[in-house]
């Protein structure tokens, strides 16, 4: 018992000696480790000395020649890059200028953008001279062991990224972008200037006099000077297509706008849009008015404009901004809408409407010759010379082809109404106008250049001769047309009405005066011959029926008169109604002709039906049947003969009039024509 109780005690003090030992060692521990934190930023200090003591060593390790010679290599290659510094600063010094609006000071703002590409030159040729010297100057340190490697290494890294930024698409940005920056603000100011001064035409319901207008420059000679100016800097910095866009741009929308008042929607126009060349007669019209407008009044301003602005860069770039110009604004618009006129089918109105686009073309040839004759235009020149020969030749062929169409016709049958035929009336003033003063002379030109093409000479009797036969073939049509009248009395009539046509319209006339005189007065002659055929194959009969023979009043002859009286009377009546139906349908549109023909009708028959009345109608008037003998009174009968061969309300007809051509008329050369709603 008294030894265990030894056993426990010792067991005890040996633990507590334990725990004092133990609890010595951990307080030596925290001490070691407290001293080894604060260690641990001693050596970091120490390791970042290193480097600096080292290099500040290593000048006493180098050899004395490379270390007395290093400080002559570093002034050398301080003293470019200095520069290069310094330039740089004033380039950033020129910021705030370059940065604010070009309207404001525009000569500073050039004077200050000029400084700017000087410095951006001085860089561009210096930077790569001063890096080299700092690469010398790093070689040499390198290689005479004067710095560190890491040193070393650190600057070839810096001037491997220089090197790169110089020689790579970078190069051009030395000044950060300040100078694309102003270079927009120029381009911005060049259009402000361009699109404040450019102000469309001012537009009133007509058009200008058709005097030739050199307009006076747009511009004002300050705005001029400006342009000019910015474009000076512009061009220096390759920005010169730039300028010419926004040019063309800013004028071709002003030409535009110029014109957009005169309504050219029309020159839109397609072949399927109309049937014929009638359908837009009023636009041709238009058209030739327009066109000699915008080349007078607009594009002339355009082009003297451009002369003033872009002349000190050759006539080659301001006549090619001209041209550009011209087509966008529209002239290529007027010169398609004249080709698709020459692309419609053929019709003898579209002749006329032909020698009116050649008119207007050949009145602005000098014109367009001169403005649009540069090799900048040679689109406009191609288009032009298309169109005049395109409607040279389509004029050509229309007026040869007449006399074709003329003799086709003759194959229609004569109009049922004994009516002059549409085709004489129209042909005979088609004619008249082809040789008045507005057409005979462009006519005369267009076929001397189209013969002149076939190396052929050309004489005008050629087209007086082509006049004429057309009129003789007319002639022949009538003769025709006579013979297919089962009616003498029609055919008599139908002629006695052409042939007043022929005298009466061509009479005082340009054809006329062609035909001569003896012509027209035999004419005049067939007139009265057939007119005199006519009256006695018809109304001229009538009077002869209310004879008085045999129709002495005697006593216990009444009854016997009366009889009489009743047979012819009624006689006269079946006559008179036979020839006044027939004939009510039969027209002579001329006024005068209508009253010569009439006239002698009613002088015939009225009187003596008057006398006839007034003597024996008192036999028959009693009578119970009396308004089957006494049919009409005096004053009808000649209201009656009076209001004979009205013309009668008809549509406007072709060319070919209101008749159904023949199968063969129609399968031939006349389906080249097509209706021309406006000819009668």
């Amino acid at each position: 018992m008294a030894s265990s109780e030894n056993h426990i005690g010792s067991g005890i003090e040996n633990l507590i000696s334990a725990r004092k030992s133990l609890k010595l060692s951990l307080e030596k521990s925290k001490a070691l480790g407290s001293a080894l934190g604060k260690a641990g930023p001693r050596f970091e200090e120490i390791n970042q000395r290193l480097p600096s003591l080292e290099a500040a060593v290593r000048p006493i390790r180098a050899q004395r020649e490379a270390l007395s010679a290093v400080g002559g290599h570093i002034n050398r290659a301080v003293s470019p890059a200095s520069a290069v510094l310094k330039v740089f600063d004033a380039v950033h010094g020129l910021e705030k200028s370059l940065l604010s609006d070009p309207r404001n000071d525009l000569p500073g703002y050039l004077s200050v953008l000029k400084r700017l590409e000087e410095a951006l030159k001085f860089l561009g040729d210096n930077c790569g001279l001063a890096i080299q010297w700092l690469e010398d100057i790093v070689e040499y340190l390198e290689d005479n062991l004067v710095a560190d490697d890491r040193y070393i290494s650190t600057l070839k890294k810096s001037l491997k990224g220089l090197r790169e930024l110089q020689n790579g698409e970078e190069r051009d940005r030395l000044d950060g972008g300040l100078l694309e920056a102003a270079l927009d603000k120029l381009e911005s100011e060049f259009r402000r200037l361009l699109t404040e001064n450019s102000v469309p035409l001012p537009m009133s319901s007509s058009l200008p006099d058709d005097q030739a207008c050199i307009a006076p420059s747009p511009l004002p000679v300050t705005v001029i000077q400006k342009l000019q100016a910015i474009l000076g800097r512009l061009i220096a910095n390759n920005r010169f297509e730039k300028c010419i866009s926004i040019y063309v741009e800013v004028r071709s929308s002003n030409v535009r706008a110029s014109l957009q008042a005169l309504d050219l929607d029309y020159l839109e126009i397609s072949i399927s849009e109309f049937n014929d060349v009638q359908s837009i007669e009023g636009y041709i019209a238009q058209w030739g008015k327009h066109l000699e407008f915008a080349v007078k009044h607009l594009f002339e301003a355009e082009y003297k404009l451009c002369n003033d602005v872009f002349e000190r860069m050759g006539m080659d770039v301001w006549m090619g901004c001209f041209a550009r110009i011209t087509a966008q604004a529209g002239i290529l618009a007027f010169l398609q809408f004249g080709k698709t006129v020459t692309e419609s089918k053929k019709d003898p109105i579209k002749l006329l409407k032909l020698l009116d686009i050649f008119t207007s073309l050949n009145k602005l040839r000098l014109d367009f010759n001169r403005l649009f004759g540069g090799t900048a235009c040679v689109e406009i020149q191609n288009l032009t010379r298309d169109l005049i020969k395109r409607v040279i030749d389509g004029a050509c062929e229309i007026f040869w082809e007449l006399l074709v169409q003329v003799e086709l016709q003759r194959q229609t049958p004569p109009p049922s109404d004994g009516s002059v035929p549409r085709l004489v009336s129209f042909i005979t003033d088609y004619c008249n106008k082809l040789l008045g003063d507005d057409y005979k002379p462009i006519l005369t030109q267009v076929l001397v250049i189209h013969r002149s093409w076939k190396h052929e000479k050309f004489q005008e009797r050629l087209l007086v001769d082509a006049v004429l036969n057309i009129v003789k073939a007319i002639e022949l049509n009538l003769e025709t047309w006579s013979k297919g009248y089962t009616d003498a009395t029609l055919s008599y009539f139908f002629l006695m009405n052409n042939h007043w046509h022929l005298y009466k319209h061509l009479k005082g006339t340009k054809l006329g005066d062609l035909l001569g005189d003896s012509w027209l007065r035999e004419h005049e002659e067939f007139k009265d011959y057939y007119s005199a055929y006519f009256f006695r194959e018809s109304w001229g009969k009538l009077p002869s029926l209310l004879s008085r023979e045999g129709l002495i009043m005697f006593s216990g002859g009444r009854a016997t008169a009366r009889d009489l009286v009743k047979k012819r009377l009624k006689a006269f009546n079946e006559a008179f109604d036979d020839i006044y139906k027939k004939q009510s349908n039969w027209v002579l549109s001329d006024k005068d002709l209508r009253e010569k023909t009439c006239q002698p009708i009613v002088q015939a028959i009225v009187p003596v039906y008057r006398s006839y009345m007034q003597n024996y109608g008192p036999l028959v008037e009693q009578d119970a049947s009396s308004s089957k003998y006494a049919r009409y009174t005096v004053q009808a009968l000649e209201k009656m003969l009076t209001s004979l061969f009205q013309p009668k309300p008809t549509k406007s007809v072709s060319f070919r009039g209101s008749r159904q051509p023949s199968g063969k008329f129609n399968n031939g050369v006349a389906e080249q024509y097509h209706s021309s709603p406006t000819v009668v």
